[in-house]
């Protein structure tokens, strides 16, 4: 029935008070619990592998990792229904800090972590070590400054601490707003990873993939809450952490003898270096680079005179067409040339945007190793050479900086991650928390640097030089899910596989691994059913704190404070799958990458609420009207330098001109003016306005956030 406890939950709410030593019995049968379901996993894989051996088709076994995988988070996300409160939105505030971490690793560990992060290593070489630090850094900052006392003050959500500190409706309004606004873009990615994986399982559409997985997001949260979540979030841990590990150890023993990547995957990286030296200098790579070259060049003529440019290839188009049809050429040609014809620019302007970008993909093709940097190499340029190389170094090192800042700040920022730390029984075991957290992702982004050393060492002497009609079958089947993930193509005519001729997206990095390393197919179910969990559970735990914003910190807060608990319970639900089904429609357009739209979100959060966040904790002067002006100042300045610095968004929002930067920094980074300008507004504002009375209820919850069991 709902409401009904679940079995792995204490059956009664605890008090703040509550000692850890009471929970022995609890972690016990969690322990004993997540072990059998560990054991079974594992069971099931190997099971898995015996029928591959006797024939099981690659479609079942995909279709077998989701639906037994899915399956479980459902019937604990069923076992889990409630309407009450408490349990809803905090998981009753019994979850022990060892599972605690484990549920927000999973939180944390999302499609861009999972996905993402070994193909960002594997294409940008060091610089992807932004991404490790900063994320890293962020929980140091959630530890000190922000767990303990959010949990101290015992909310429900970020702007509950926000109207309870600052007082009014307006922060608290304000505050849901930016959580949704954050949630909302951070779930577009997690979803898009829900499509992406979906397809690789089932071999649907990728449009397709994004509704079915969708299902595995509903399922988990909609009845139960954080309740369901949490659970389901261990769960989901389990699965990823396995499903992370041994594609890398099997890699490593196959190409170093060892199974612990993260111990010897240096001596790969200097054999990696000496095949990237041969590689710039290869004679066919070469020729490909010259061809790229060439292309780059035919874009740059035509962005002479782009109007005349236009209307020459408008012409030849339809001559093409005309000529197809005259000579009564197959269906499929004409049907192909007037393809292209109606794909040509409607507009000069969109004709600039166009040709604009093509030159840009295609002089960064033309570089060495197909446009990635050297793997060891630190930053881009050269201190030592050119004005231009000078110039590059000194931009490239600002953005690595920049980006471990944006990275750091918006994580202590983001409203789904600090919520995960109100479920805990105290604030003691809320500090305790983090350690795990940390503890449980650093088992992954350990091993994330390794991974892409060796995929590229893989790709680079296995791959590389390949003749085409001989490559493996994986990478046509990529091809035709979306040739915007891996594309090959015989650039220079020879026949054979050169690394410019090859473009691989960051996204499947991680999935390719084990077809790449020529493991048996389950293994690749495998990854993928862990990406799946990976990209479930922080999607989860997102629509959570949107619903929950919009039915507890709006519904409940402002417009109806009367209303029963059970009415605002039914309402989050209702909106939680409202939401759920726009940011599956947004996710379809396949909008950015998942790393891009992540780093966005985090420079979002930090902005919109690290300042307020933090100087509400340790500055007793700050006040509503700072912490408004604060939010609104940062948002302003973050979203706008987002959508200015990126051509991309520039021309989807049909915004003409090109891209401006500041000082260099890239629009990922743009929390990096957000963040200091939130933060400047909110001290001046303050400084400007009356300040709180120290015997109003937000004093007095300012001196509940110092109490001294704060410190327990």
């Amino acid at each position: 029935m709902p409401g009904r406890p679940l079995s792995l939950a204490m059956p009664s709410t605890p008090q703040v008070s509550r000692s850890p030593r009471s929970l022995d019995p609890l972690q016990r049968r969690l322990r004993r619990i997540y072990s059998w379901y560990t054991v079974g996993f594992v069971l099931f894989v190997l099971l898995l592998a015996v029928l591959e051996r006797w024939g099981l088709s690659k479609t079942w076994i995909g279709f077998s990792f989701m639906a037994v995988t899915v399956g479980i988070y459902a019937a604990i996300g069923l076992l889990c229904r409630t309407t009450d409160a408490g349990e809803y939105y905090v998981a009753g505030r019994r979850v022990p800090a060892l599972f605690n971490g484990m549920a927000a690793g999973a939180d944390w560990m999302s499609a861009a972590s999972f996905l993402g992060l070994a193909g960002t290593l594997y294409l940008s070489g060091y610089g992807g070590l932004a991404f490790v630090l900063g994320w890293s850094g962020g929980f140091v900052l959630v530890a000190l400054c922000l767990a303990p006392y959010l949990r101290q003050l015992g909310q429900f959500t970020i702007p509950d601490f926000l109207g309870a500190r600052y007082g009014g409706v307006a922060p608290r309004l304000l505050g849901a707003m930016a959580a949704i606004l954050v949630s909302f873009i951070y779930v577009v990615a997690q979803i898009y990873g829900v499509g992406l994986i979906t397809s690789r399982l089932t071999g649907l559409g990728f449009e397709v993939g994004v509704f079915v997985g969708l299902g595995g997001v509903l399922v988990c949260s909609f009845l139960g809450g954080m309740r369901a979540v949490t659970w389901t979030q261990v769960a989901q841990y389990i699965v990823l952490l396995i499903a992370y590990l041994v594609p890398v150890v099997w890699l490593c023993v196959k190409q170093t003898g060892t199974p612990l990547p993260q111990l010897v995957y240096g001596q790969q990286l200097a054999k990696l270096s000496e095949r990237e030296q041969q590689l710039i200098k290869d004679p066919l790579e070469l020729q490909v680079r010259e061809v790229f070259q060439q292309r780059a060049a035919g874009y740059e003529a035509k962005l002479r005179d782009v109007p005349q440019a236009l209307a020459h290839d408008r012409s030849q188009a339809a001559r093409q067409v005309a000529r197809l049809k005259a000579e009564e050429a197959p269906l499929a040609e004409i049907q192909a040339a007037e393809k292209r014809q109606a794909g040509l620019p409607r507009t000069p302007q969109e004709a600039q945007d166009q040709w604009r970008r093509a030159q840009l993909a295609n002089e960064a093709r033309a570089q060495p190793l197909g446009g990635m940097p050297p793997h060891a190499q630190q930053f881009s340029g050269d201190p030592a050479g050119s004005a231009a190389e000078r110039q590059q170094f000194d931009e490239s090192r600002r953005n690595f900086m920049a980006l471990v800042f944006c990275l750091m700040v918006g994580t202590a920022g983001l409203p789904h991650l600090l919520t995960r730390y109100y479920t805990t029984p105290t604030v003691g075991e809320a500090r305790r928390s983090v350690a795990w957290s940390l503890f449980f992702i650093a088992l992954l982004y350990f091993t994330a640097p390794a991974l892409a050393v060796m995929v590229k060492y893989e790709v680079f002497t296995q791959l590389v030089g390949t003749p085409m009609e001989q490559l493996p079958a994986w990478i046509s089947q990529w091809a035709r899910l979306d040739p915007g993930l891996l594309a090959v193509s015989d650039v220079n005519g020879d026949g054979v596989l050169q690394l410019g001729e090859l473009r691989i997206s960051s996204d499947i990095i991680m999935l390719i691994t084990p077809e790449l390393a020529g493991l048996p197919f389950v293994v690749s179910g495998m990854v993928a059913a862990g990406g799946l969990a990976a990209a479930l559970s922080t999607a989860d735990g997102l629509l959570l704190t949107i619903s929950a914003a919009l039915s507890h910190d709006v519904y409940y807060r402002v417009l109806s404070p009367q209303s029963s608990m059970t009415r605002r319970v039914t309402l989050s639900k209702a909106l939680l799958l409202a939401t759920a089904l726009a940011a599956a429609a947004v996710a379809a357009y396949r909008p950015a990458d998942i790393l891009y739209l992540v780093a966005a979100a985090f420079s979002v959060a930090g902005a919109a609420f690290f300042p307020a966040l933090v100087l509400g904790i340790f500055w007793r002067r700050a006040n509503a009207w700072g912490a408004m002006a604060g939010m609104l100042t940062g948002l302003s300045v973050t979203v706008y330098y987002l959508v200015t610095a990126n051509p991309s968004l520039r021309a989807a929002l049909g915004i003409p001109g090109e891209a401006q930067m500041w000082w260099g920094i890239q629009s990922i980074c743009a929390g990096l003016f957000g963040i200091p300008a939130g933060a400047l507004a909110l001290i001046l504002v303050s400084l400007l306005t009356p300040a709180q009375s120290p015997a109003s209820p937000q004093q007095r919850a300012l001196a509940d956030l110092r109490r001294p069991p704060m410190l327990g």
